[in-house]
């Protein structure tokens, strides 16, 4: 069974960083996708950024561009995201999540995630 569990999260000032870490255990990805959401109270899970296992290819939401990095350590089965220049608008629950196919941007194409990491910009 796969199982994603994040850390990293945290109180941060405005043009701060933070790099939070998704631990996949019981799969070894050499296919398919895993992908960084946020979420905030009374919002939808937005997509943050995304990495393809098989192509190496990395997307990114245009609010994060040039700011976020995703990435990942084949021999930790553990994918990042280095998170820089944070702003409050940034504040959300982030989650990690994964599929065996492509990276889409919709939430609802992912069947696995983790529990959540918290991160609070503050201005």
């Amino acid at each position: 069974q796969v199982q994603l569990v994040e850390s990293g999260g945290g109180s941060v000032q405005a043009g701060g960083s933070l790099r939070l870490s998704c631990i996949i255990s019981g799969y070894t990805y050499t296919r398919g996708c895993l992908a960084w959401f946020r979420q905030v109270p009374g919002k939808e899970r937005e997509g943050v950024a995304s990495f393809d296992f098989e192509t190496g290819n990395t997307g990114y939401a245009d609010s994060v561009t040039g700011r976020f990095t995703i990435s990942q350590d084949g021999a930790k089965n553990t994918g990042y995201l280095q998170m820089t220049s944070l702003n409050p608008e940034d504040t959300a629950m982030y989650y990690c999540a994964s599929r065996s196919g492509e990276c889409y941007v919709a939430a609802s194409w992912y069947n696995i995630w983790g529990q959540g990491t918290q991160v609070t910009v503050s201005s």
